[in-house]
């Protein structure tokens, strides 16, 4: 049974999906199973992690077709700690779920999609074939562009309009970009693409291909010039929704570019340089897009983009130190960005807005609430010794050693308008008092007047997440015991290849 344990997250999100499919008008019916799903895909998640942590990197050939031919899943400690992650941040949003989304919404199979959603991710962190990373994407972009249209709403068509257009336009350069390097090496098993494009004596062509999925994957994890599609669209669906969509979505952008660039593209001078290049300038455009918002969720969106820099700039640098920081910050990051759109689901379930220019005295009104918050503020900007602080030591070092100044002067730069914004939305929403005009209200039911079962539905997935963000900051060796293990097995994939190749 343990030969195909790696394949069993898949299978639970597939299995819940069709099953939820079969309960479409009992709303109730569907939210204990998605609950139970994803209870059943964090064990499932664990089980994995500790199956790869003690055996070493697993192989599982579809229809038991030999790589390169047939079609394989490859489990190593990146993608293990990455499906557990997604299991733990889809669990939190799914109890979220249930309570911050509408019945009328729920009813067009939300929970459903959702799950297929998440069997996209998971697909997406386990495939070994390029061509198959490409489908998974498309899940992943179908199952999205459900979730954030959901409700019809004028403003969430008009993001979800610019959030389908943009990530097509960057499949169809994935899809460019497979047939040159299909073109290039006859294959599309990426282990075997790492073994024969050493091969190539072009190295135009290698960097033309480089390029290209650079920028496909540049586009879908927001790094600039192409991330103006994600604060124009992650504010509008439900907060549940925006909240699956900061903490992973982007981040598989960010999975793919650290599985290409080391396993494919490894110590690509050109490529290096252009990471660099392209981090400093979305640090500098998510800062300072932050810092002029006035909605909660749109400086979440900002902030990002700025922390997807910091993380794609590690790439660039390219040595373990570097890279242990980015798998670091990769951890932290799903785990806060998540955090954050579920809290401003709740300011916006209290107040009716989430513009701080409208809002106000939530510590004097809530203030043990306020308090779990400031948790995740806190790991956010990196006070020590939360989890946010940890990796940016890794960063700064390597970047400072590597004489990589402008990327350096980048981190400071972000770091402290992280805090400046942060310190904003704490002054403006929570500390000064509620402004004397009026907030026109949705028609829902206030926070203050829902059920107590209802409110610990809304907390708990928020003190779940924070607890892990207490955990990833005093348990920091841990995590960074893991960063490098990780980064010493990518950065030298040879182990990697061999498992999937079996020579």
């Amino acid at each position: 049974m343990t030969e195909n344990i790696i394949t069993y997250p898949l299978v639970v999100h597939l299995f819940f999906s069709i099953v939820l499919m079969f309960f479409w008008q009992k709303i109730k019916v569907q939210k204990i199973l998605t609950i139970v799903g994803n209870f059943i895909a964090l064990g499932v998640a664990i089980a994995v992690f500790i199956h790869i942590w003690s055996n070493g990197t697993q192989v599982v050939n579809a229809g038991n077709w030999d790589a390169p031919f047939g079609i394989v899943f490859v489990g190593d400690m990146l993608s293990a700690t990455l499906l557990l992650l997604t299991a733990v941040s889809g669990l939190a949003v799914s109890i979220f779920s249930i309570v911050s989304v509408i019945n009328a919404r729920l009813r067009f199979g939300f929970f459903s999609v959702y799950h297929f959603l998440l069997l996209g991710l998971n697909g997406a962190f386990l495939t070994g074939d390029i061509f198959n990373l490409y489908v998974w994407f498309e899940i992943i972009i179908i199952s999205s562009f459900v979730l954030i249209s959901i409700g019809g709403e004028k403003n969430q068509l008009e993001g979800a309009i610019k959030y389908f257009t943009l990530n097509f336009f960057g499949s169809l350069i994935f899809l460019t970009a497979l047939g040159v390097i299909y073109g290039l090496t006859g294959s599309l098993n990426m282990a075997d693409i790492a073994n024969k494009i050493k091969l190539i004596d072009s190295q135009v062509l290698i960097d033309i291909s480089a390029v290209l999925f650079l920028t496909a994957f540049s586009i879908k994890s927001a790094v600039f010039p192409l991330n103006f599609w994600l604060p124009a669209s992650y504010h509008t669906p439900p907060s549940a929704v925006s909240a699956i969509f900061s903490g992973l979505l982007t981040k598989v952008g960010v999975y793919a570019l650290i599985r290409m660039m080391t396993l494919i593209f490894p110590q690509d001078e050109f490529l290096m340089n252009l990471l660099i290049v392209l981090s400093v300038l979305t640090i500098i455009s998510g800062s300072f897009g932050a810092i002029i918002q006035n909605n909660i969720r749109k400086v979440f969106s900002y902030l990002i983009i700025c922390h997807i820099g910091f993380m794609i700039g590690g790439l660039g640098v390219f040595n373990v130190l570097a890279i242990s920081g980015v798998l670091f910050y990769l951890i932290h990051d799903i785990i806060v960005k998540t955090n954050l759109f579920l809290i401003g689901g709740v300011i916006y379930r209290i107040k009716g807005t989430t513009n701080m220019k409208k809002i106000g005295d939530l510590y004097h009104s809530f203030p043990k609430l306020s308090l779990l918050i400031i948790i995740v503020l806190f790991s956010l900007v990196g006070v020590p010794p939360l989890s946010g602080f940890w990796p940016k030591i890794s960063l700064f070092l390597s970047s400072y050693n590597n004489e990589n100044y402008w990327y350096f002067g980048a981190l400071i730069l972000g770091s402290f308008i992280t805090l400046v914004v942060v310190a904003k939305i704490w002054s403006e929403a929570f500390w000064k008092k509620q402004p004397e005009f009026s907030i026109r209200k949705k028609k829902f039911i206030s926070f203050g007047q829902l059920y107590t079962l209802q409110k610990w539905q809304f907390i708990t997935p928020i003190a779940i997440l924070a607890i892990i963000s207490l955990y990833i900051g005093f348990g920091a060796d841990h995590i960074q015991t893991l960063s490098l293990k990780i980064a010493e097995d990518i950065i030298d994939p040879q182990n990697y290849i061999d498992a999937v190749l079996k020579p």
